[in-house]
């Protein structure tokens, strides 16, 4: 496993200088690469080393460090080894090269990452909903977003909505089952 992954830190680092490697025990490797270095390492590990699987990719926002950190995660059956490939962006301009061209499953965590934290991907082409229907608030999963303010100003205590049901009363009435215990503290 290990003379595996040192070839692999070999070839990434011959054909991307900048990448920097994080070792992990066991069958994962980790790099940081500059942004637009994206598509061009999922490439070479896809087309030219055997990382044909995109098995995730996840968002996390490091709001105190004003960016988001993207990261891909490739597996490569043969190898049996996990590649996570992560970079960094500028939270006040989400800006991203698209790789649904690389797998077309991309498309589907572009879209959610677009609408959920506001990412831009360059040459994404999809409607702009996806998840969130009307939505026109900020985008809801980055950290600075206040859900209970949310919450207070959308739904119950807003003017006009006093008549508003709660959703529990509403599928016991029309299921005939009993709220559970643990759930009464939240019904109206």
């Amino acid at each position: 496993m290990e003379e595996i992954k040192a070839n692999l830190i070999k070839h990434i680092k011959n054909s991307f200088h900048t990448a920097q490697e994080v070792d992990f025990k066991g069958n994962r490797l980790d790099f940081i690469v500059d942004k637009q270095c994206i598509p061009s390492i999922l490439t070479y590990l896809k087309d030219r080393l055997g990382y044909i699987h995109l098995s995730h990719i996840t968002c996390v926002d490091w709001l105190e460090d004003g960016e988001f950190e993207l990261i891909y995660i490739v597996w490569s059956p043969e190898e049996k080894i996990k590649v996570f490939v992560r970079t960094r962006i500028d939270r006040e301009n989400p800006v991203m090269p698209n790789i649904d061209m690389i797998w077309p499953q991309a498309h589907t965590y572009e879209r959610e990452f677009r609408e959920l934290f506001g990412i831009q991907f360059e040459g994404l082409v999809a409607p702009d909903e996806f998840i969130l229907e009307d939505w026109d608030g900020p985008p809801p999963m980055r950290r600075d977003f206040d859900t209970a303010a949310y919450t207070a100003e959308t739904f119950f205590e807003r003017p006009g909505r006093e008549d508003a049901q709660d959703v529990r009363e509403t599928i016991t009435k029309r299921s005939g089952e009993e709220i559970p215990d643990f759930a009464k503290k939240y019904s109206r």
